[in-house]
């Protein structure tokens, strides 16, 4: 029997690639700007978002909506309260469960930090590329996301979904 090895063809191995090395130097372009500019990582950044849309989260669905394990999430969690960026509090009736909540201090970092970051962005992607292209962009990438994410639980518009209150 004669086994062949899968191959792409040349349009679809550059679309790969292209994606690959966005999803590859992208996140160290933005976290290099955060934390010369607010002293945080993109991850961080991602946390304080996903906190702005929410009165506070469970770590279970933080970790979900920021598409991260528990234990990563628990050190970030725990340096952001260390500054005064986020408070963390045991859910009633349930002492295992913790609540993480955006302080004002945390939502200041967040409203300073974020122009620098949308212009960063606007620098590497949104301006590089035409309207149409963005349109593209956003109708090719949407499906991909639903299906590495089908329950919708990654970023700050999940976070009413996956906590309830």
């Amino acid at each position: 029997m004669d086994f062949r090895v899968p191959r792409m063809d040349p349009l679809e191995s550059r679309a790969w690639l292209a994606l690959v090395g966005t999803a590859e130097l992208l996140p160290t372009a933005l976290d290099a700007e955060l934390q010369a500019d607010a002293g945080m990582t993109h991850f961080e950044f991602i946390v304080l978002t996903v906190l702005r849309h929410s009165k506070g989260l469970r770590m279970s669905h933080l970790a979900a909506a920021t598409n991260a394990t528990l234990p990563r999430l628990s050190k970030v969690v725990a340096r952001l309260d260390a500054r005064g960026l986020v408070s963390r509090e045991a859910e009633e009736g349930d002492g295992r469960a913790v609540t993480v909540r955006l302080t004002g201090d945390g939502r200041r970092a967040l409203v300073r930090a974020t122009p620098g970051h949308i212009a960063l962005v606007r620098s590497l992607v949104i301006d590089r590329l035409t309207p149409e292209q963005l349109e593209a962009l956003a109708s090719a990438l949407e499906p991909v996301v639903a299906a590495l994410d089908p329950q919708r639980r990654f970023g700050p518009a999940s976070s009413a979904k996956t906590d309830p209150r």
